[in-house]
């Protein structure tokens, strides 16, 4: 493992690359408020010895990337795609695969949009398309209001928890993000936060986190996505509270170049269960694009 310090602008982000330089690289986007150490120890691992040279990173305001006063310094997801260029730029990797969970999804899919010359091919776990109101339906989810496009809204406990953590445990919380189907690692779970917070600048107030004040009104690029040519998978968690079914098929079928695979039990957490059948999909699809590009 290699780490180093990206800058992108006038921020300094931290990176590390796990596997062979000479393998295809694979981008990591994480989900919302998470650094680089929310990806699960054992599917990165995984994933680099399938053949990846997979790069992670903590985005601005997590782990050891720039911390600053949100109000003093705000950004929107735009510049979050900035920042995952420059993230390649510091690896000197001309183009790459991206896989892209939660808000990390949307920032690959503005990577596809307005960066896709750096991308040959993404995977999109636990999203939504653009052109969804996603914030306005953190709403609607509480009012019982019908969404405007017909998708269902995250559901209400999610929404409810997300305003009152401190309601439920952390533990717990994860326990009802991956649903009540597959096997729940526990130990796994706490020794991945005891890593993201050995990890962090100390005393970070992860409950605070800056992320959650970004409200960009993304449906503002609906119109584009038909113009997107990066070859998508899309996967399909059918226990998604925040994106249930049939999200992840409207956003496969809103883009031109896409396949939809479901992992059977899945929800909206990277738990033990799912590293290798989530590994399989990601190395069959990002092998067949590399042949593809050669």
């Amino acid at each position: 493992m290699r780490e180093r310090l990206t800058r992108s602008g006038d921020v300094e982000l931290w990176t590390q690359a796990i596997g062979d330089a000479g393998s295809p690289a694979l981008l990591l986007n994480a989900g919302d408020c998470q650094s680089s150490m929310d990806w699960p120890e054992p599917l990165v691992h995984r994933l680099a010895e399938a053949g990846h040279l997979v790069i992670r990173y903590d985005y601005r305001d997590t782990g050891r990337s720039t911390h600053r006063d949100f109000a003093a310094a705000p950004y929107n997801f735009d510049d979050l795609a900035r920042d995952a260029v420059a993230v390649l730029d510091g690896w000197e990797v001309d183009r790459a695969h991206a896989l892209g969970f939660g808000m990390g999804s949307a920032v690959t899919q503005l990577l596809a949009l307005d960066h896709r010359d750096r991308l040959t091919a993404m995977t999109l776990l636990g999203s939504c398309a653009m052109d969804v109101d996603f914030f306005g339906n953190w709403e609607r989810a509480l009012t019982g209001e019908p969404t405007l496009d017909g998708l269902p809204t995250p559901k209400r406990w999610f929404i409810e928890l997300a305003f009152n953590p401190s309601d439920i445990s952390e533990i717990d919380f994860y326990r009802r993000l991956s649903g009540d189907e597959l096997p729940f690692d526990e130990t796994e779970l706490r020794q991945r936060l005891a890593r993201a917070r050995a990890h962090a600048v100390a005393e970070e107030p992860v409950e605070e986190h800056p992320h959650g004040s970004i409200r960009q009104d993304w449906t503002t690029r609906a119109g584009d996505l038909a113009g997107i040519t990066t070859p998508a998978l899309v996967i399909e968690a059918p226990l998604d509270p925040i994106h249930p079914p049939p999200h992840a098929r409207h956003l496969a079928e809103v883009l031109p170049d896409a396949r939809l695979v479901t992992i059977p039990g899945m929800g909206h957490y990277l738990g033990t269960a799912i590293h290798q059948p989530l590994t399989d999909a990601v190395t069959a699809h990002t092998l067949a694009n590399q042949e593809a590009r050669r």
